[in-house]
């Protein structure tokens, strides 16, 4: 009867939890562009009709193509010269095409390579291996990340078009996606609650650091660089692009907080289950094991803002800019903001998560009887 109980209060809970994601997600969208009469669709390049190879071997203009739709009709299209929209067609080749229709008049442009399957492939092949390597906990780790992105498009995205400051919805999301994570990976263990403990506080302090340094330094989210078209949308809807800036900080922490979080818990709960000790050795322990990963964690971390804005930096390098410059450009000190505010964030989760396992998983050793 009780299993039965608990089971009914988990259906009425998703049930609330549907209707509550489905109101949330009544917003309605603003239309910044006007696509009507406007088409995005698969295509095959039948034909050729003018290229646009020079004898050097470069291209300069555009291709004019052939194409052919899954309706089995057929469009002379555009095909733009360009690094970021267009492409170089060949026969056979399956393309994008954006088709638009104003009145009597009708245009067809190739919009760029079908990237589809390669993209889904790779998905696939990502899913596919962290279920080989990983077994139940790697299939339980694939649920995960759905969930996680899940939570970005029907849950953070929705709060910000009510008018949630974004760093309130940062948090409230970053909570929702680590006890999700945890409780898929660890189940409901005081593991799983430590390194959920933990986390929750480097995630915290990182989002944390980001605010200091931005009001020290005088750094606001709209020191980025595609500050126009951010504030074209601010004009039209109730999201406060300032805050995006430190709400990205907090996300883009998240990944590597919880990773060594559950790497010191579940040294921690290792040591404990092998033998009692009292709470200091178990802290001791956790800070051990903490200090050797915090090291390379932070490393990572950083590594991954830089290679993120490698461009910026070979700009810089190239054209030589003095450091004064450099050390007081907009651009660079956000880089160096969410790289030294997310390190922050991890370097502060060890003695968070040593700390959370010791008090946890602490036990009095038994007393050894006098002879």
């Amino acid at each position: 009867m009780q299993s039965l109980f608990k089971r009914f209060g988990i259906a009425l809970f998703a049930v609330a939890l549907l209707a509550f994601l489905f109101h949330l997600n009544d917003v309605e969208k603003p239309q910044l562009v006007n696509t009507q009469g406007r088409n995005f669709e698969r295509a095959t390049v039948t034909e050729i009709l003018r290229d646009n190879l020079q004898e050097n071997g470069s291209r300069i203009g555009d291709q004019i193509v052939r194409l052919q739709f899954a309706d089995g009709t057929t469009a002379e299209a555009n095909c733009p010269n360009g690094l970021l929209f267009g492409t170089v067609c060949q026969p056979g080749m399956t393309v994008i095409a954006m088709r638009s229709q104003a009145g009597t008049l009708s245009s067809c442009t190739v919009y760029s390579y079908d990237r589809t399957k390669a993209v889904l492939g790779f998905l696939l092949f990502f899913c596919a291996l962290l279920i080989l390597i990983g077994g139940s906990k790697g299939l339980k780790s694939v649920l995960a990340l759905f969930l996680t992105f899940s939570s970005f498009l029907f849950f953070f995205f929705p709060l910000l078009m009510y008018g949630i400051a974004p760093i309130v919805a940062a948090v409230i999301t970053a909570t929702i996606i680590l006890a999700l994570t945890v409780w898929l990976i660890c189940g409901q263990t005081k593991k799983a609650l430590a390194a959920g403990i933990a986390s929750f506080g480097g995630v915290l302090a990182a989002g944390l650091s980001a605010e200091i340094f931005g009001a020290t330094a005088h750094l606001s989210g709209y020191n980025v660089t595609n500050i126009e078209a951010l504030l074209f949308v601010a004009q039209n809807t109730r999201i406060d692009v300032g805050g995006l800036l430190f709400a990205g900080i907090l996300f883009a922490s998240l990944g590597a907080v919880l990773d060594i979080s559950m790497d010191v818990s579940a040294a921690v709960t290792e040591v404990a289950e092998a033998h009692p000790a009292s709470r200091r050795e178990l802290f001791a322990s956790g800070m051990r094991v903490g200090q050797d990963v915090m090291g390379t964690m932070a490393a990572t971390l950083i590594l991954a803002v830089f290679g993120g804005s490698l461009g910026t930096w070979v700009l810089d390098y190239v054209y030589d800019l003095p450091l004064l410059q450099l050390v007081n450009s907009n651009g660079l000190d956000i880089v160096i903001m969410q790289g030294l505010c997310g390190g922050i964030g991890v370097i502060l989760t060890v003695p968070l998560a040593a700390a959370s396992a010791a008090h946890l998983l602490s036990r009095k050793a038994p007393e050894v009887p006098h002879p």
